[in-house]
């Protein structure tokens, strides 16, 4: 259980401290993971900037993640999700409207996005359930050829983190619970980040 992001955000910072003098490009999952990255990256002397990816939810229950889209309009459905029978109208809607999501999002940010070629790229966030959406940011990323790419996150429940790890160069979970149900349960305070704060962290007004 952590107090905060923040502890949690520290302790990462602890476990990645072998990347200080890199110039690492943090890139936050917006928006829970914005004020964690602030702080990862300050004590890594990196750079912190947000990638900006949505999952795409299932009819009836938005909650539940059946793909992702990420800022170039690129769509991955989970594997299995064929099964549901969800149409392909349905999901190309859902993905348009995700999309423009993201694209209010960066207007808002008033962030071009910091291209991470050749960097060492660390991908922050404060926990992880099915993945679906950090899968679309590791692919977004990895098309821009870092040096290398970590994923950093609180908490996430074990076959994510397995799963996961054979897709990054690094990976550092905090904990990987076993009876995971929702990532706030593990934080005792988890209010919600909006988007003033974001922009905040962005900006380095907090640390």
């Amino acid at each position: 259980m952590f107090q905060d992001r923040e502890e949690a955000a520290e302790r990462i910072a602890e476990r990645l401290d072998h990347h200080r003098g890199k110039n690492p490009l943090v890139l936050a999952i917006p928006r829970g993971g914005v004020p964690m990255g602030r702080i990862v990256a300050d004590r890594l002397d990196g750079e912190l900037d947000i990638v900006l990816v949505r999952k795409i939810g299932a009819p009836g229950n938005p909650e539940f993640a059946i793909g992702s889209v990420d800022e170039t309009g690129h769509v991955e459905l989970n594997p299995g999700t064929e099964r549901f029978g969800i149409s392909e109208d349905y999901i190309e809607r859902e993905a348009d409207r995700q999309l423009e999501t993201i694209r209010e999002r960066r207007q808002r940010y008033q962030r071009p996005p910091t291209h991470a070629e050749g960097r060492v790229t660390i991908l922050v966030d404060d926990g992880i359930a099915t993945g679906a959406t950090l899968s679309a940011a590791i692919r977004s990323v990895r098309a821009q050829s870092p040096q290398a790419l970590v994923v950093a996150v609180g908490v996430a429940p074990p076959p994510t983190v397995e799963r996961l790890r054979g897709e990054v160069d690094e990976l550092v979970c905090l904990e990987a619970p076993a009876d995971f149900m929702a990532v706030g349960q593990f934080f005792r305070d988890f209010r919600q980040v909006d988007d003033e704060e974001v922009i905040a962290a962005l900006r380095g007004e907090v640390s």
